[in-house]
């Protein structure tokens, strides 16, 4: 990989609330990039505090969180390429009993890894969507990265494998 970081260390932080209960809702966070002279963003580690779900007596419910970055219609998986991380809470329960289940990806990355993920293109998009809850939901949450200059063609692939795999 061609590239050279240009930035100290930058934190962006981020809040986005359902439009309404149980309703996927996204919002675009803006990177911007000088995209003429082949800036990418370089994702160290991602941080997402979904809002639990609410306790409802023999209800399933759940609030779900992502980062991703291409813009989506839905819900998705760390098996889309271009998601970053995701974070779920959920809350199993019958007549009698309750319990409260956690998946998310490691705040802070235990491997050596140089990098979680790339942002070739201007802007990244955080998403939320609950399940049989009464009232919206949000998440609350914080992406760790630098910019970078990356060579031309280093530029042009990352370009087009972030497009093309949207």
């Amino acid at each position: 990989m061609g590239f050279k970081k240009t930035s100290d260390l930058i934190a962006i932080s981020f809040t986005v609330i359902e439009s309404a209960a149980n309703t996927f809702t996204q919002d675009e966070i803006a990177l911007q990039l000088d995209v003429l002279n082949n800036e990418i963003f370089v994702v160290l580690a991602v941080d997402l505090n979904p809002s639990a779900p609410e306790m409802i007596t023999a209800t399933n419910t759940e609030t779900q969180a992502l980062v991703t970055s291409t813009s989506q219609t839905a819900m998705t998986h760390l098996g889309n390429t271009n998601t970053i991380a995701v974070a779920s809470l959920s809350i199993q329960s019958d007549a009698v009993n309750a319990v409260g289940f956690t998946r998310a990806a490691e705040e802070s990355y235990s491997a050596n890894l140089d990098y979680v993920s790339l942002i070739a293109t201007n802007n990244f998009f955080v998403a939320i969507e609950g399940t049989n809850n009464t009232a919206a939901r949000n998440v609350t949450g914080r992406v760790w990265g630098y910019r970078a200059k990356a060579d031309s063609s280093t530029y042009a692939a990352l370009v087009q494998s972030e497009v093309l795999s949207a």
